[in-house]
């Protein structure tokens, strides 16, 4: 089993605590308002409205976890979805931007499954990309189905290997340079098919 977690579990669990902690107190303030100056059940009902969403988005952003084994692909979060890659019907990449940050992620759509795992993490002064040996076995898996679309993609994956071993310019990155070419604004924006081909094929 290889992992593919662009974070580091200890990164998501610090930062899923955070998030359930602002949300609780900012839920618990409230709460107490209302209840001081309306009514005590109200301040209840809306402390549990206000405070359930971030509880349950920290604890799915402290369980988050990706891995490849074999030719089976596996994210968990508040559930376990899997796909295995034999299956696949379709691979895209999707670039989502928030504070600054531009985050690639491959697109799997397999037996009737979407998933998505995290690539690379763009900002103007620091950078993420998943670990060398994931791209490879993820590279290595696409390769393996020998699907057109699949191989594609599986070049897309070595092109970035390549570039981050003789440690490329950021504009010499692949998935940098898909990051690059998402709309500046939209939450997240998947990239067009024709875009990621003439990428490929000029590598």
């Amino acid at each position: 089993m290889v992992p593919l977690d662009l974070l580091s579990p200890d990164l998501l669990r610090r930062r899923a605590l955070l998030v359930g902690l602002a949300g609780g107190l900012i839920a618990a303030l409230l709460g107490v308002l209302v209840a001081l100056l309306l009514d005590p059940v109200a301040g209840l009902v809306l402390f549990v409205v206000l405070a359930l969403p971030p509880s349950l988005l920290s604890f799915a952003e402290s369980r988050k976890r990706s891995w490849l084994d074999g030719r089976v692909l596996t994210v968990r979060g508040l559930s376990t979805t899997s796909a295995d890659l034999a299956e696949v019907t379709d691979l895209g990449v999707l670039v989502s931007q928030a504070k600054g940050l531009r985050t690639v992620s491959l697109l799997v759509t397999a037996g009737g499954r979407t998933i998505s795992v995290g690539l690379a993490i763009y900002a103007e002064d620091r950078l993420r990309e998943l670990e060398p040996l994931a791209l490879r076995k993820l590279a290595d898996a696409l390769s393996a189905t020998g699907q057109p679309h699949a191989l594609l993609f599986s070049e897309l994956l070595v092109a970035q290997l390549r570039a981050e071993a003789r440690e490329a310019a950021l504009d010499e990155r692949p998935l940098f340079v898909l990051a690059a070419a998402a709309e500046e604004g939209k939450l997240a924006q998947r990239i067009a098919p024709e875009v990621v081909s003439k990428l490929v094929a000029s590598l």
